[in-house]
């Protein structure tokens, strides 16, 4: 459970985020903010994402984008009972 000071940063960086309006600008913003260690454990989160909702099996997945078992499972775990905030954003690539 995350304290108020937490919810109050977390609601600040979503304003922010939503400031972005082009690629370039997320990238730099992106760059700015995370590690390049933190930027490839996202970016690797997401394209397991998107392997799982292709239907591809774990060991693919693993094989292809060197994420765990364990973070090919949690991310299975968001896209089954999470918030749906990967199958929104998929959708609406899908859109464009």
């Amino acid at each position: 459970m995350l304290n108020k000071d937490d919810e109050n940063n977390l609601s600040f960086l979503y304003d922010l985020i939503l400031q972005i309006e082009t690629k370039e600008e997320c990238a730099a913003f992106m760059d700015d903010l995370c590690t390049g260690t933190e930027l490839a454990t996202l970016a690797q989160r997401a394209v397991v994402a998107k392997m799982l909702r292709q239907n591809k099996v774990y060991s693919e997945i693993v094989s292809k984008t060197g994420a765990s078992t364990a973070t090919v499972s949690r991310v299975k775990r968001s896209l089954s009972s999470g918030k749906n905030g990967y199958e929104t954003l998929f959708r609406k690539l899908d859109e464009n």
